[in-house]
C-alpha cells in the first residue's frame, strides 16, 4: 500500500470513528464524503449529521491533538466546506428550518474522538 492509499484508509477509518461517535450521541448521519459540484469551488463534506433541530457539517481531522487539528483547518478549507454546505442545502429545502453549524471532530492516537461543536462560523 502506498502513502496515498494509506492516508486514504486512515481518513476513512477516522470518519467511521467520528460517525460512530455522533450516532452514539443521538445524531443521524445524512451523508458521508459529500462532494460539491466540480468547478464550483466547493470542497468535500466529511459528514453531514442531524438531530431534531440542528444540521451539522462536520469536518474530521486525524492529528496528534485537537489544537493541531483546529490549526490545520485553513480559511481556504473552511470556505470550500461552506460552499459545499450551501450547495447541499440548496438541494435539500426540507432542511431549511434547522439550525446550521460547522463542527470539527478530531481523532488523536489512543484518545476518544473530540467533538468541537460550532467550530467556526461562515466568514470566520
Amino acid at each position: 500500500m502506498n502513502r496515498r492509499q494509506q492516508a486514504e484508509a486512515q481518513g476513512r477509518a477516522a470518519e467511521d470513528s467520528a460517525a460512530a461517535h455522533l450516532e452514539d450521541q443521538g445524531w443521524i448521519i445524512l451523508a458521508r464524503r459529500h462532494r460539491g459540484q466540480r468547478g464550483s469551488g466547493a470542497g468535500e463534506l466529511d459528514l453531514i449529521a442531524r438531530t431534531d433541530s440542528t444540521l451539522a457539517f462536520v469536518e474530521v481531522k486525524r492529528r496528534p491533538s485537537p489544537e493541531q487539528a483546529l490549526l490545520s483547518l485553513t480559511a481556504r478549507q473552511r470556505r470550500r466546506i461552506e460552499t459545499a454546505a450551501e450547495a447541499f442545502l440548496a438541494g435539500h429545502p426540507e432542511l431549511a428550518g434547522l439550525d446550521i453549524r460547522f463542527d470539527l471532530i478530531t481523532l488523536a492516537p489512543a484518545a476518544p474522538p473530540h467533538h468541537l461543536a460550532d467550530a467556526w462560523r461562515v466568514g470566520d
